[in-house]
């Protein structure tokens, strides 16, 4: 059952990250509720993977306050993270799963079970004795996203997880996100396809400059955007 302390809504307020002298994040606000997922778009460099970092809290603000579910500081239990090329560890695929089950406080004795069905749900149940370094790309982050959902999480952050994968990979990965959007875990997924924000959005953060330019539902977003830059973006020209 699910833990009746969520990490939503997430929240932040005046959000700067620093690095240097380089300003990533730009006294940044924004709400991320329950519902249908949240796709983070924009250029390259605009600040996407680390708004993902932040919301994880893998990267803690220079400025500014950040909370999940109206707490700061919490356990990160109920967040899951996956790269764009997730690492896999030197074990089956089974056992990459089993690991995010063990650190997730999974009981032992039930822990073969729950992999094997993350593996049913993600299509690799062929494969549960493979190396995990063996497997294909797609494979790959089909597996990374079985072991993020060994967490339960509330919150699912994807960073661009199907930036290099070829169509039919695609749509694997997507179907597993829309499956999870469906049970109830909110995904926040940073990409640069709008495509993609046609087939898997609620809503749209278009980013730019690390701040947020516009924020609205995507059937809005890309029928009539408010600012220029993001018209620009969505009709596909270059945007810095």
């Amino acid at each position: 059952m699910r833990a009746p302390v969520s990490d939503l809504p997430v929240i932040l307020d005046g959000v700067s990250v620093q690095a240097g002298a380089t300003t990533i994040l730009d006294h940044l606000s924004l709400t991320l509720s329950a519902g249908a997922p949240t796709l983070v778009i924009g250029p390259n460099g605009a600040g996407k993977s680390t708004l993902l970092r932040v919301c994880m809290g893998l990267i803690a603000p220079t400025e500014g306050r950040v909370t999940w579910g109206g707490r700061a500081d919490t356990d990160p239990a109920r967040r899951a993270f996956v790269f764009q090329r997730p690492v896999m560890l030197r074990r089956t695929a089974a056992a990459n799963i089993a690991y995010g089950l063990t650190h997730a406080g999974y009981p032992r004795e039930k822990r073969a079970v729950r992999a094997a069905e993350l593996l049913e749900r993600v299509g690799l149940s062929g494969l549960a004795a493979r190396s995990a370094r063996r497997l294909s790309g797609g494979e790959q982050q089909r597996l990374a996203l079985a072991r993020a959902l060994a967490r339960d999480p509330d919150l699912l952050l994807l960073d661009e997880p199907t930036a290099s994968l070829d169509p039919a990979a695609t749509r694997s990965v997507e179907d597993i996100i829309d499956s999870a959007a469906k049970s109830g875990i909110k995904v926040v997924m940073a990409s640069h396809d709008l495509g993609q924000v046609r087939r898997l959005a609620g809503d749209v953060v278009f980013m730019l400059r690390g701040t947020v330019c516009e924020h609205a539902r995507a059937e809005d977003f890309l029928r009539n955007p408010t600012t220029r830059e993001a018209a620009a973006f969505v009709r596909g020209d270059l945007v810095v």
